[in-house]
């Protein structure tokens, strides 16, 4: 391991007569990887961030309310409270008509107890089948904005861990340089000259 000083601003890039042809590599070895970080991450972050809230974006389009029926009663009993706890919705079997007139059942969320024929509303794809509701604008920027920073973030650990490893490389030769010279050059300091 190399003896550090204390930091010194772009000391790579001043003039130092002992500065070897490593130190000079290992200069625009930084620089480029830093470059090439900032540039992937950025890249891959706006990109992925983009094509999750134009997906998104899509599926508000594209996703529909329909009214649904419930096939049977729902299990469980019904509550006489007006507000109705998460805890009192079940799962329950409905059927739908998408807008092509295709017949479709599934399961939904129903409150405990609902007789069947219950109007219940199911968000499906454009060819019927079930789907999630879609998320809102301000929903969709915020998945969009942590995906991509998370996938800008992977992306830049790439040129980072490759410059790392090439810095390693770099510092372990300079070392073996350094052993062999101080090998060829040590043995002349014990002797004395007059």
């Amino acid at each position: 391991m190399a003896l550090r000083g204390p930091r010194v601003w772009l000391w790579r890039w001043r003039r130092n007569p002992l500065k070897r042809r490593a130190d000079r590599v290992e200069a625009w070895v930084v620089l480029g990887v830093w470059t090439l970080t900032v540039i992937v991450g950025v890249l891959a972050g706006t990109s992925v961030s983009r094509s999750v809230e134009h997906g998104l974006a899509r599926e508000r389009v594209e996703w529909r309310p329909l009214v649904a029926r419930l096939a049977e009663k729902a299990p469980g009993t019904t509550s006489d409270n007006d507000d109705v706890s998460r805890a009192e919705h079940v799962w329950a079997e409905a059927q739908w008509t998408a807008a092509d007139g295709s017949a479709h059942s599934g399961q939904v969320r129903a409150l405990a107890g609902s007789a069947a024929g219950t109007p219940i509303t199911v968000w499906t794809d454009r060819e019927g089948r079930q789907v999630t509701r879609p998320v809102t604008e301000t929903q969709a920027r915020v998945r969009a904005v942590l995906i991509g920073g998370v996938a800008g973030f992977l992306a830049a650990a790439v040129p980072l861990a490759g410059g790392r490893a090439v810095r390693r490389r770099l510092e372990r030769r300079r070392i073996d340089q350094w052993d062999a010279e101080w090998s060829r050059f040590g043995p002349m300091w014990g002797r004395t000259t007059g």
